[in-house]
């Protein structure tokens, strides 16, 4: 009996390590905000609307090359950065209010932001939620909401 539980853990660990390596990306794929810049000043309820070129977008869990589903990351570090960052590119994305995913395949959302300062990310995730390899990711903007 001990020795089918090392070998189906052993099994389990590698077929997870498979799992996590990433899906490729296109070279000349990229995600970005359609009609909000950084430094820009807006009014909440926000709509966020969502660019990619080089790519499509297809529901999560959807096995598909050269396809993925957005996130947004709000008020948080930059995509691998951070407490988390490297756990994040390799394991997938976490859904809490600093990660916005959208597995449907939205392609824009309306959110409400309290006043002040925030900090968006766009991030193409796989059928398992993961970051592409390399990382299909918007530069960090900045907003205010007023």
């Amino acid at each position: 009996m001990k020795p089918l539980v090392i070998a189906l853990g052993a099994g389990l660990l590698m077929s997870t390590s498979l799992w996590a390596q990433g899906t490729p990306a296109p070279e000349n794929a990229a995600v970005y905000f359609i009609g909000l810049e950084d430094g820009d000043t807006v009014s909440s309820p926000v709509t966020v609307v969502f660019g990619l070129e080089g790519m499509g977008v297809a529901p999560a869990g959807t096995e598909k090359e050269n396809t993925g589903h957005h996130h947004l990351l709000l008020n948080r570090p930059p995509i691998g950065e951070g407490e988390e960052g490297a756990e994040e590119l390799e394991y997938g994305l976490p859904a809490d209010d600093n990660h916005i995913h959208f597995g449907g395949g939205q392609t824009q959302t309306t959110i409400e932001l309290p006043v002040g300062t925030h900090t968006m990310q766009l991030v193409l995730g796989d059928l398992n939620h993961i970051p592409h390899s390399p990382p299909v990711a918007s530069e960090v903007i900045t907003i205010t909401v007023e």
